[in-house]
């Protein structure tokens, strides 16, 4: 047998694929749209506890908090700091106390927390 007859007989005993139907489809039910129903997001509230150190300027104290980080690479704790201007409305808080402040609106360019409580009063 020749290459050209080898061709001719693999043309003859190929088989065609049986063609696909498709199945039915069920109806489809439609069902009346519920209107969504609507969740109250619970706001975070985020609140430090600092010790105060500047009462200087007109109802508003400095408080330095701070906190212990580990390092990531070699595990040893670090002292980190931030300090924030916290809105005092009665001028009441002095220098060395330790107080509790919450984050608020924005009420000045550089103060947006109020002061909560004082946890303890500072020597004098």
């Amino acid at each position: 047998m020749g290459d050209k007859e080898k061709m001719e007989d693999k043309s003859i005993t190929t088989k065609k694929a049986p063609v696909k139907t498709e199945a039915k489809k069920a109806p489809v039910k439609t069902e009346a749209k519920k209107a969504p129903v609507k969740t109250e997001a619970k706001k975070i509230v985020r609140t430090v506890t600092g010790k105060v150190v500047s009462n200087k300027m007109d109802k508003t104290i400095t408080v330095l908090v701070e906190r212990k980080v580990k390092h990531p690479l070699y595990g040893k704790y670090i002292n980190k700091s931030n300090k924030f201007h916290a809105h005092d409305e009665k001028n009441e808080i002095n220098e060395g106390d330790v107080v509790q402040i919450t984050e608020h609106k924005p009420i000045s360019k550089s103060k947006s927390w109020v002061v909560t409580k004082v946890v303890t009063k500072g020597q004098g």
